[in-house]
This record gives structure tokens, C-alpha cells and sequence, in this order.
């Protein structure tokens, strides 16, 4: 059969019979794979923001953030009010100025604009990152817990319920009370 098969493959496909053995053989552990999932059959699901807004460290984290933010926010406020005030005073004095006063003006306004754009979109930049420092040692501490709670119940999958757009769920599934009791520190 193997020897009918190899002709056929070699004729249609233009394959030699190593060849077609080594797919057939190195297709063997995909199938087991799928095998071994479609068993599994288990998952479970969590809304990750409760999780993280119960973790004894996200109050803490979040302040930090939020007052660095605010100072963010001061600044930008502050550009802001000097744009607005360049303006206003550029349209009450644009009537008396020369063609190339008002043209020298406006360049003046785009290059402040201009720099008001870039120091929100640095300050952007920084509160994206700072947020990545303050949260992402408690997001991987919770995906710790997750992954634990995983392997002990031998879920195949966990679903993040706030993000996954799911609509309909059986809620003995929902371990989120689980997670968030691992969570806190003993004896709470």
C-alpha cells in the first residue's frame, strides 16, 4: 500500500515516498495535540479588572499614577493657556499689523502649536509607560495565581470576561472570587 501510495505521490505531486513518510509521521503529533485538547474540554473565566482592583497594591499603584498624572495635566493645561493667550492676543492686534508682522505671527503660532503637540504626545508616551511600570509587576503576580489555578483545576482555557466581548456565560465558570482570594495576604 505504502509502495502504491509513493507512486501516486511521486506521479500527482512530484514528491519522493521520504517525503510523503516524513509528512504523514510529522503529521501524527499535530493530530495528537488536537486530540488532547478537544479532551481537555475545562475553561473557566475571570473579569480582569476586578481581579486587579481588589490586588492589595493596585490602590497604591493607581494613586502614584493619578498624581503623576495630574502633573501631567497641569502642564499641558498651562501650554495650553499660553496658546489660548497667544491667539486671542495675535486676533485683537492682527488688524494693525503689517502683512509680514501677520504672517511672522502665524508661523510663530503653528511652531508653538506645533510644540504644544509634541510635549503631549512625549508626556503620552511617558504616562503609557509609567502605567506599564506601575501595574505590570501586578498583572504578572495575577496571571501567576491564574496560571496556578489553571494547572489545579486542568482548565484548558481562561477567559478575560471584560475583554473577550463574551454575552453569555455560565457563571459557575467565573473564578474571579478565587483569584482575588489568592491574592490578598494570608490571614485576610
Amino acid at each position: 500500500m505504502m509502495d502504491e501510495c509513493c507512486r501516486w505521490a511521486r506521479r500527482a505531486l512530484g514528491i519522493g515516498c521520504l517525503t510523503l513518510t516524513l509528512t504523514l509521521a510529522l503529521g501524527a503529533p499535530a493530530s495528537a495535540q488536537a486530540q488532547a485538547a478537544a479532551s481537555c474540554g475545562k475553561n473557566a473565566w475571570l473579569d480582569m479588572q476586578t481581579v486587579l482592583k481588589q490586588d492589595p497594591k493596585y490602590a497604591e499603584a493607581e494613586g502614584a499614577y493619578n498624581k503623576e498624572m495630574k502633573g501631567y495635566n497641569d502642564e499641558i493645561e498651562k501650554l495650553q493657556k499660553q496658546f489660548d493667550s497667544t491667539v486671542t492676543d495675535y486676533q485683537q492686534k492682527q488688524v494693525v499689523l503689517s502683512p509680514s508682522a501677520r504672517t511672522a505671527k502665524e508661523t510663530d503660532l503653528r511652531g508653538l502649536q506645533t510644540k504644544i503637540q509634541t510635549r503631549m504626545s512625549e508626556l503620552q508616551t511617558k504616562a503609557t509607560q509609567r502605567e506599564r511600570e506601575l501595574i505590570g509587576p501586578i498583572e504578572d503576580r495575577v496571571r501567576t495565581v491564574i496560571d496556578g489555578i489553571r494547572a489545579e483545576r486542568s482548565f484548558c482555557l481562561i477567559f478575560d470576561a471584560g475583554r473577550a466581548g463574551i454575552l453569555s456565560m455560565d457563571p459557575t465558570l467565573d473564578i474571579t472570587a478565587m483569584v482575588v482570594q489568592r491574592l490578598k495576604p494570608a490571614g485576610q
